[in-house]
Formats: structure tokens, sequence, C-alpha cells
């Protein structure tokens, strides 16, 4: 954890419990063809996945631009599941779909057969114990908390753990510093805006996907001048406020890509923002540059070396 300005706000460490997800849907591709369809749609090797993996992923316009990300699991049979936000679903599958010609795959929405859910703490450990109609999917951690994603048939539950809230599980998501999309803010960043590359969403080694060549020469060639902070404001913030330079009401030097009410008040965000502005130690507010300021900004892992 890199420490950038103060301590590093409220905590998610002591978190432990499931929370059921209402706020993700589910994609399914199946078909001969699955694999190798995702794989030149995707930012993530798809076609490396072996059965019963999973891996994040981000589908990006022609522009690099990051449109959804994803949690792909690779089931039994040849079939995938998309894990991906209720409200970009319709756009993802439609996008999908528009790309799929002659392609061996069915893509559908799934959401009603699969109830998604988030564990944290020792509560991922009783999720991977689930039997039957149950996938298991690990995630970043969150001050040190283990987090999964758990697929389970509607009405089942993530038996023998508390149970939190989608608040809480979003609280952990902002502090896990791998931001969670949503639509006002679907196509407003490149992966490296987001530290995608750092939090393995993108695979270079891979053959052309949508966005592959810009995001590509961004990487290689040291373009990235902004990137995601994690951090924590005294008032609301929400994904798709701007971010500004507290000494300075012109143009807004980064964008809030998650929001998340904070435990003890205030909010926990996700701040895609100019790194000159974070390293000039000048103080960045929200809203506007008489907002409340954003403090205690840090990114959790390191940044992959360009």
């Amino acid at each position: 954890m890199t420490a950038l300005r103060g301590h590093p706000g409220p905590s998610a460490a002591l978190l432990d419990g499931a929370a059921r997800l209402p706020q993700l849907g589910v994609i399914s591709a199946c078909g001969e063809e699955a694999a190798d369809f995702l794989h030149r749609q995707l930012t993530q090797d798809i076609a490396g996945m072996a059965l019963g993996q999973s891996g994040l992923a981000a589908l990006c316009n022609a522009k690099g631009r990051v449109l959804a990300d994803l949690t792909v699991i690779h089931h039994a049979g040849g079939e995938f599941f998309l894990v991906v936000a209720a409200d970009l679903l319709p756009v993802a599958l439609k996008l999908l779909v528009m790309y799929r010609l002659r392609a061996h795959v069915e893509l559908d929405d799934a959401s009603a057969d699969w109830s998604v859910w988030g564990a944290i703490g020792a509560a991922t450990q009783v999720a991977c114990m689930a039997t039957g109609h149950a996938l298991t999917v690990p995630l970043a951690p969150a001050d040190g908390a283990a987090r999964a994603l758990c697929l389970r048939r509607p009405g089942a539950l993530v038996a023998g753990a508390p149970q939190l809230s989608v608040d809480e599980w979003e609280f952990a998501q902002v502090r896990s510093g791998v931001a969670a999309l949503s639509a006002p803010v679907s196509g407003a960043f490149t992966p490296q805006m987001l530290n995608y590359e750092s939090a393995g969403l993108i695979h270079f080694g891979k053959g052309c996907y949508p966005g592959q060549e810009v995001i590509a020469r961004t990487q290689f060639r040291g373009a990235v001048k902004r990137r995601a902070y994690v951090g924590h404001v005294a008032g609301t913030a929400r994904a798709g406020d701007n971010v500004f330079l507290s000494a300075d009401n012109g143009e807004p030097c980064g964008l809030i890509a998650q929001a998340a009410p904070a435990p003890g008040g205030g909010t926990a965000v996700i701040a895609s923002v100019k790194t000159a502005a974070v390293d000039g130690n000048a103080g960045i507010a929200i809203g506007s540059a008489q907002g409340p300021v954003l403090r205690d900004l840090f990114i959790p892992y390191a940044l992959q070396k360009i």
C-alpha cells in the first residue's frame, strides 16, 4: 500500500459477512466458439482461462475507453458467465451480440438464473465451502480483508455468514482500489486511468480486441497522466462527480469512478486524478474548487512499471 496523503482513512479490515448484490447482473456465453469470441472482445486472456478459472476483464470501445468491467468465470461445458453492473448489462450484451456476427456463441441475460453475493473476511471461507449450484471467485482484498464474489441459484443463501449491507460491500470494493463502474462513468476512462493494468484486468500479450491499440500505446509510451486513488471525503460524493484543485476554478483535474458511504460518516471514493495534481500536494475538492476536500489518498497495490 502506498499512502500519499495522511492516514489511510476508514478501514474495511473488520468487515465479516456476506451481502446479496442486486446491483450486479450475469451474462452467459456458451457455444463451441465462446472462448475465442470473448478473447477477441475483452482485455483478458480468455482463451488461456482453464475450466473453473476466473478473472477480471474490461469491455472497451474502439477509443480504448472502458464501457464496463466484468468478472469472467469459465464454467463447466465451455460456458462462461460475465458478472457486470446491472445498469451496464444491456449495453454490454447489445455490444457483444453486435460483434458476434457468425461466431458460434449464444449470448443471454442470465441474471434471473443466478443470485450474486459478495463475501468479506472469514465469510469467504464459508462461501468457498458451499456445495451444489455455487460458484465462488476470489477478489482483491480490502484493507487486508479477503473478498470473494459468489454466484448462487435464486433463493440460496451464503449459509453461516453474518449479513452485510450493499453499502458495506461497496465500501470494501472502493477500499480495494479496483473500481466497479456504473452507468454514469461508462466510457469515461481508459484502463490505465483506473489502474486496471496493475489490478490484473489487462493482458498485454494477447491479440486484438476493441481499443487494444490505444491501450497498448498508452502503456508502452508511458503516457499515463491520470491514476486511480482511494480517498475519503467528509461530505457526499457520487460516481461521475468532477474533481477540482481547491485553488483553481478552471477545468476539472479528475473524476469520481466509484463512491460508497463510509462507516462513521462521509464517503469513500475511487477518484481518477491527474498525477501532477496529487504530486503537487495541492488541495483536491469534489464538485467544485470550493467543495468538500478529498483526503487520505492512497493506492492499495503496486503500480505496474511502464
